[in-house]
């Protein structure tokens, strides 16, 4: 069959059309996932949503995922992954419960079973072995649960912690985060102690206000508090976070706008950094660590800011990164309460925006630390925004962690 010229042009015209749409497209490569718990609505008794959003690889730039999908509950305040990004689970204090999703491989979300708590619960964490669900909870009150894990599934509460400070064990002790060590050898739990530390409101105790304790992971589960547990935690201990080593521990101050540094002993027990604790921005609120434990970033509530800390592998102390852009590379929408870095290349950072209704990206210099801000940033998200936490495209390796 022959062509005529005009013929011949259109099909050439044509196929390079076709090229060029298939080379666009191929562009957007996503390696990560984004999700995002947040009311449905305004008002108190809205029921939780999570909101889903593809990573691109390049500009770290967010775009609608899968669809959003109800929480399980009210109120969705927290999130945790397995090791492996294959469950999810979310903390729902409205309805005090935690609800567990299987994590497809392209980040749809699929309910599976529930647990329900006396109290409300405040955060929640998993092991690296993914053998163990801890969750704190508790708004007059302070108790850690251990849940076994089989598969994902949530099994029959194995251990039920009060916390309280000894010499003042009838003081109110609110819980604020919870983290398990990279080697699973021991879960750690910030709280402070309204008795002592109550704006606005009247005070019975004068014992620290805010505390950091600490549990040894034995056979069985088994939880023994570590050798001097619990370590002092400057004010109001608003979140905190460990490095994939397993070395140290940070704590954020939400009161005295400080970050506290703690490295572990070989029994799990802690020490104070040297020339700690370290400034911040005002409020901190949440505290993460890059996959090859080598940044900090920490989200300031009351200045709608990020900050970024490089941390001395031999002693881990922080040391604050300046951004090479000025420092509007490191605002956000307003008022930041999570902080998530991306773990397949550990080279992208998103808050939540509580006030904002949004979520905002930027762009990490691996060999600085520095932040600048992603495409199109802030993201919309739905009302409230409460709780980031990211997941690997399924195929997507993940970023090695340099011991």
């Amino acid at each position: 069959m022959k062509f005529s010229k005009l013929s011949q042009l259109l099909l050439v015209s044509a196929v390079g059309l076709i090229l060029a749409t298939l080379l666009t497209a191929c562009q957007l490569v996503t390696i990560d996932y984004v999700f995002v718990t947040c009311s449905a609505g305004s008002s108190a008794g809205s029921s939780g949503e999570i909101y889903v959003y593809a990573v691109d690889s390049e500009s770290g730039a967010l775009r609608t995922g899968a669809s959003t999908v109800a929480s399980g509950g009210t109120g969705p305040i927290a999130m945790a992954t397995t090791s492996d990004y294959y469950n999810l689970y979310v903390a729902n204090q409205g309805s005090k419960n935690v609800v567990h999703f299987s994590v497809s491989d392209h980040g749809v979300l699929t309910q599976k079973d529930v647990v329900t708590l006396p109290a409300a619960p405040v955060s929640v964490a998993v092991n690296a072995a993914n053998t163990y669900l801890y969750v704190v909870s508790g708004t007059s009150s302070a108790t850690l649960t251990e849940y076994p894990l089989s598969s994902g599934a949530i099994g029959s509460a194995t251990a039920t912690l009060s916390l309280t400070v000894p010499g003042y064990t009838t003081d109110t002790i609110v819980p604020t985060g919870v983290t398990v060590l990279a080697n699973s050898s021991a879960v750690y739990v910030t709280a402070y102690d309204k008795s002592a530390y109550n704006p606005g409101g009247s005070t019975t105790s004068n014992a620290n206000p805010g505390w950091l304790f600490g549990y040894s992971v034995g056979t069985g589960g088994a939880l023994t508090p570590v050798s001097g547990s619990p370590d002092q935690a400057g004010v109001k201990p608003s979140a905190l976070a460990t490095d994939p080593a397993s070395r140290f521990i940070y704590v954020t101050d939400f009161a005295s706008n400080q970050l506290i540094g703690y490295t572990v002993l070989a029994s799990d027990s802690l020490q104070f950094m040297v020339n700690g604790p370290f400034k911040t921005g005002n409020q901190p609120t949440a505290v993460t660590i890059d996959p090859r434990g080598i940044y900090i970033y920490l989200s300031n509530s009351l200045d709608s800011t990020v900050s970024a800390y490089s941390i001395s592998l031999p002693t881990g102390a922080p040391s604050t990164v300046v951004s090479t852009s000025g420092s509007a590379a490191n605002a956000t929408d307003t008022q930041p309460v999570s902080i998530v870095v991306d773990p397949a290349l550990g080279r992208f950072v998103y808050t939540a925006n509580y006030v904002g209704n949004s979520i905002s990206g930027f762009r990490l210099d691996p060999n600085t630390g520095t932040l600048s801000q992603t495409q199109a940033t802030p993201y919309p998200t739905g009302a409230n925004p409460t709780f980031v936490i990211s997941v690997p495209h399924g195929n997507h390796s993940i970023q090695a962690v340099i011991d």
